[in-house]
């Protein structure tokens, strides 16, 4: 049973090592567990639903509740401390595209906005309704779930837009396919939500984002049906995949989707390098990605990140051996970790490898095989529960993420930094920063940064350093040229932000394309375009 007011199913813990308590006390103070309210209590706030009655809503209070929020931090401030200002109205669960073609009409009918819902893992407020006198109506998309065709002489795969992760690779690999797209939400989030955010996998440099894997399907809006289809290539015009792709259902909602699959890889592992700064590894990582290697992923980790994972990761008798050895090479305290990723036939792994761990040789890396990178693909799906121990230890937890060019990342990497360390200096509240370099490009990388702060008694006073932390982090990551979302989308969070990437003639495009495919402006306002 997932959790109603933090990340996943209740039965999964993760536990604190005997070493974190004092780490993250060291960093950021001691802190006390939060005074969270009770789910009964917030049951009784859900006001009276404002929709007429129909045969394929819920308007059931509990449903209301568990589609009210998504999971960021204000999410989470929100559901823990039952301030919820807005709940959607009813809750849909369309089996077929006709339903939902059913349910368009309906709200059209009775003035009701629509939200469509996937997995219910943003973190940027995709899913959550906005005040307003209009009846809101959240469609919840997991029933189209099945995979509906599978071509696999054109590698092809369709599926209803509502199926999760691991659903999606169970259907493919009983036919010896995979679609290889592994967010850290993979356990909840749906093939439609990674389609219109843009999302991208842990190991995309192999399998390429979700931009690159989406070949077509079908999209109904309130003007009408869309039908995307699937070629292998067009020059026939501007590419409407594209403009479908991150559109955050305010163009409709995607009720199938076919996505280029591929052959499971005969042989997959994931092998750490340790390095002695920051600055020797990201020379490594650009030199592998810029040589063309077939890796599956690369992950380089700063020191301060390389220090509070393997902290909180335990294993405290691995960890001395290998800081011994480690230690012996002259790699110490400034240490920072690379995960490299290798996925594919024997031969060519074994080349890759070769190669890859070449490079790193060359920039003073110390190769210490597959333990650790075995650990890290155990647990990569289970680290987001981390959040909920933290919590109920009183620490509050966030994560961002951007891309920029290969000649910005030192810079922009030290301003988000320093941004978010400095944020709560006036209240003499300190912020622990980490980051690691996560997507990799030829051109560039993506900067993906976690902090976290202590939380007070008062929840207004989280938000509000949340706002602080956050802004200050966004207006870094414009003053340098960098995007304001590489895979987490847009949603109401990041929407004062679009301008700067897009421009005053480009918001007015996007404008009018949303205008087009849903004149009435039913189709979850508020989120991408503020």
């Amino acid at each position: 049973m997932r959790r109603w007011n933090g990340w996943g199913d209740h039965n999964v813990i993760y536990p604190l090592p005997a070493k974190a308590e004092p780490f993250l006390n060291a960093g950021v103070g001691e802190s006390k567990p939060p005074q969270d309210t009770h789910k009964e209590n917030v049951l009784n706030t859900i006001p009276v639903s404002r929709l007429p009655m129909h045969p394929l809503v819920s308007t059931a209070a509990e449903e209301r509740l568990c589609h009210a929020r998504g999971q960021s931090l204000p999410d989470w401030i929100a559901l823990r401390s039952g301030r919820i200002q807005t709940f959607p109205d009813g809750v849909a669960y369309p089996q077929n595209e006709a339903e939902v073609q059913t349910l368009l009409r309906y709200a059209s009918d009775v003035g009701a906005k629509l939200i469509p819902y996937g997995g219910g893992t943003s973190v940027v407020g995709h899913i959550n309704p906005q005040p307003g006198d209009a009846p809101v109506l959240t469609i919840d998309m997991r029933c189209l779930n099945q995979l509906q065709a599978f071509d696999q002489e054109s590698q092809l795969a369709t599926f209803g837009a509502g199926v999760s992760g691991p659903d999606l690779e169970a259907q493919l690999r009983a036919c010896g396919y995979t679609l290889g797209h592994f967010p850290q939400s993979f356990e909840f989030s749906t093939l439609g939500g990674w389609i219109v955010t843009r999302s991208s996998g842990q190991q995309s440099l192999r399998y390429g984002r979700i931009e690159n894997l989406f070949a077509g399907g079908t999209l109904i809006s309130p003007a009408g049906k869309l039908i995307l289809p699937n070629l292998p290539a067009s020059a026939a015009g501007p590419s409407i995949h594209q403009m479908i792709l991150g559109s955050e259902g305010r163009m409709g909602i995607v009720t199938e989707a076919t996505v280029r699959v591929s052959p499971l890889p005969q042989t997959e592992d994931f092998h750490a390098v340790f390095f002695p700064d920051f600055e020797s590894g990201k020379t490594a990582v650009r030199q592998i990605v810029q040589a063309g290697l077939p890796l599956s992923m690369l992950r380089m980790s700063t020191a301060v990140e390389t220090e509070t994972m393997l902290t909180l990761a335990g294993h405290e008798r691995l960890l001395k051996m290998m800081d011994q050895y480690l230690a012996l090479r002259k790699v110490r305290e400034d240490k920072c970790l690379l995960m490299l990723g290798f996925s594919g036939d024997e031969a060519l792994v074994k080349t890759t490898r070769k190669r890859a761990l070449d490079i790193c040789r060359d920039n003073y890396g110390i190769h210490v095989g597959k333990q650790f990178g075995k650990q890290w693909h155990k647990g990569r799906f289970r680290t987001p529960y981390l959040r909920n121990t933290l919590w109920e230890k009183g620490y509050a937890i966030d994560t961002l993420e951007t891309a920029v060019s290969w000649n910005k990342i030192d810079t922009t990497l030290a301003a988000i930094e320093t941004a978010i360390h400095d944020g709560l200096a006036d209240i003499d509240e300190r912020v622990h920063v980490f980051t690691h370099l996560s997507h990799v490009y030829p051109q560039g990388a993506s900067i993906y940064t976690t902090y976290l702060y202590r939380l007070a008694d008062d929840p207004d006073e989280n938000l509000r350093r949340w706002q602080i932390l956050k802004g200050a982090a966004s207006q870094a990551i414009i003053a340098h040229g960098a995007t304001i979302s590489h895979q987490h989308g847009i949603g109401s969070d990041h929407a004062p932000y679009l301008q700067a990437e897009k421009g005053t003639l480009g918001m007015a495009v996007l404008g009018d394309v949303v205008k087009r495919f849903d004149p009435e402006g039913l189709m979850n306002p508020g989120k991408l375009l503020a």
